[in-house]
């Protein structure tokens, strides 16, 4: 069956992710190939000191979105979306979106990137034994009653973005397990939220004499494959304004980006792993057993079918290098010589490989933003040397690279000097991987592991929870990971690059280096306005 014969038969699937700057539309065959693609491009809006996105915008941009797929179809194969086999949402994790008894959304919502919720997420660590992150959404909800925001009495559901656009398309208020596990702790043992820790929150709040109990208010926890609902009629109106797409295609579970990150690289089975790197980065590795104690670094996620999983998350990655890229380009243009901006990374990033495996003792801090991971509430960028160091460009473009994954390697050396978890495939994806081998032999380095590409990561999490969605009705029974391991990705592990012993020297001076000159960063963020 080719793609037209697919679309038009209805046996098309449709994965949809809301990330903080696009929201993507996939539209893959019955062998997981994307056929199709729409975008819109969003941006967050800070109002009333909250960093937020307004219904009407994510509203006309799920229908932008949509539309543009359509257009898309039009344009390749002639033909029209009037039926699908299947569509899973996903979007950014965590944040609050809080409802009354009519539907109607109590306060703006409160994305992820507040960090507002300090006070909240302390006691609820301290409460719970277990790290409890500013972005999360209890902490969220439980900021909002230790401020005494009047709108708390009134909540009768609340869940993330995924959740909510879920539940519009299908009447269904549930979620993912993965997205769940970024609202509050998931149980290991019933793949549900954490019943003890529900009752200590209800004791913690009770005297707020509030008519809800915490497990009333959140939605229902479902694990990759479970049914989830179908599309409504108001449902198929929301999605396609056109009125083409006829109502009845199942959902899977709603999930959260990191999920659908998961999924696109096969990195669902313990003792695997991957590294997204771009604007800001993280690295997720699926578990084989409990830490021995919460590390304030690492959050606690799950899997899409509810494996644990050991999460550092990083504010900053490419941007100051990216920044950095952009000043060569301004230099080129000044001498009048036509810019490829692949050529100049390219040119760049390699060579940055012949610099010295330390970069000769210059030292960046990539710090647009805060980061939470080396203390620092705000950030400046900064880069340092001494009149010693050797500076030369392929050490000062190598210690921007370096700077990239600074942080993530001091996270993940708690994981794997602390805790001693094993990992026997991490995959990269992200802008970082775009130059082929540079990015990829930096982070080697940096984690003191191989580090594996595969060419379909770049699709990104519409393409994953696209994956789930064609799981949710193809599964027949089988475990999650095995249907990536022989479906979706047979005998396809991607490219990896192993480092080299003296790579990983060289990183490890060099990340010794970058801890000793933080308080000059921290001077940075004193001093300069």
């Amino acid at each position: 069956m080719n793609a037209r014969e697919t679309i038009s038969s209805g046996k098309a699937i449709l994965g949809i992710e809301f990330g903080s700057t696009r929201i993507k539309a996939v539209l893959i065959d019955q062998d997981h190939n994307p056929i199709a693609q729409g975008s819109h491009e969003w941006e967050n809006q800070l109002e009333g000191g909250y960093w937020t996105y307004s219904l009407d915008a994510i509203w006309t941009g799920l229908q932008d979105c949509y539309s543009k797929l359509r257009e898309d179809v039009h344009v390749h194969y002639n033909t029209d979306i009037e039926r699908l086999a299947a569509i899973g949402i996903s979007a950014m994790m965590h944040g609050y979106m809080a409802f009354n008894s009519a539907d109607q959304l109590l306060t703006p919502f409160r994305t992820w990137r507040n960090t507002n919720t300090g006070a909240a997420a302390r006691e609820l660590s301290a409460l719970f034994n277990f790290n409890m992150p500013l972005r999360w959404s209890l902490s969220h909800l439980y900021q909002c009653i230790l401020d005494g925001e009047p709108h708390v009495k009134d909540v009768v559901f609340f869940t993330t973005l995924a959740g909510y656009i879920h539940w519009k398309l299908t009447g269904h208020k549930v979620l993912g397990v993965g997205d769940a596990s970024g609202m509050m702790p998931i149980d290991a043992a019933t793949r549900d939220f954490d019943e003890k820790r529900i009752a200590d929150f209800d004791k913690l709040v009770s005297e707020k004499g509030f008519p809800w109990k915490l497990r009333d208010i959140l939605p229902k926890v479902l694990l990759a494959g479970e049914a989830a609902g179908v599309l409504t009629e108001d449902g198929a109106r929301y999605l396609d304004i056109s009125g083409h797409l006829k109502p009845g295609v199942p959902f899977c579970p709603p999930e959260g980006d990191a999920g659908t990150g998961m999924v696109a690289t096969n990195a669902v089975k313990p003792r695997t792993g991957n590294v997204s790197a771009g604007t800001s980065s993280f690295s997720m590795i699926v578990m084989e057993k409990d830490l021995s104690q919460p590390h304030e670094v690492i959050d606690i996620v799950t899997t899409p079918d509810g494996a644990p999983v050991a999460m550092v998350h990083c504010n900053n990655c490419t941007s100051d290098l990216n920044a950095w890229v952009n000043l060569f380009k301004e230099y080129q243009q000044l001498l009048g010589i036509p810019v490829d901006m692949n050529e100049v990374y390219a040119k760049l990033y390699n060579n940055a490989l012949t610099g010295d495996a330390d970069c000769g003792g210059l030292v960046s801090y990539n710090y647009f933003s805060g980061e939470p991971i080396t203390g620092l509430a705000e950030g400046r960028p900064l880069f340092v040397r001494n009149a010693l160091d050797k500076f030369s460009l392929a050490n000062f473009m190598r210690a921007h690279l370096y700077a990239s994954v600074g942080v993530l390697k001091i996270g993940n050396d708690i994981l794997f000097k602390e805790e001693k978890v094993e990992v026997d495939r991490l995959t990269g994806h992200g802008g970082l991987f775009k130059t082929p081998v540079v990015g990829q032999r930096i982070l080697a380095a940096a984690l003191g592991t191989p580090i594996s590409v595969m060419e379909t990561a770049g699709e990104g999490g519409a393409w994953g929870i696209a994956l789930l969605a064609a799981y949710e009705v193809k599964g027949n029974g089988m475990t999650l990971p095995d249907y990536l391991e022989t479906v979706v990705f047979p005998g396809y592990t991607g490219t990896e690059i192993i480092p080299t012993a003296e790579d990983i020297a060289g990183f490890d001076a060099w990340i010794r280096n970058y801890s000793a000159c933080i308080p000059v960063e921290e001077a940075a963020v004193r001093h300069k306005a």
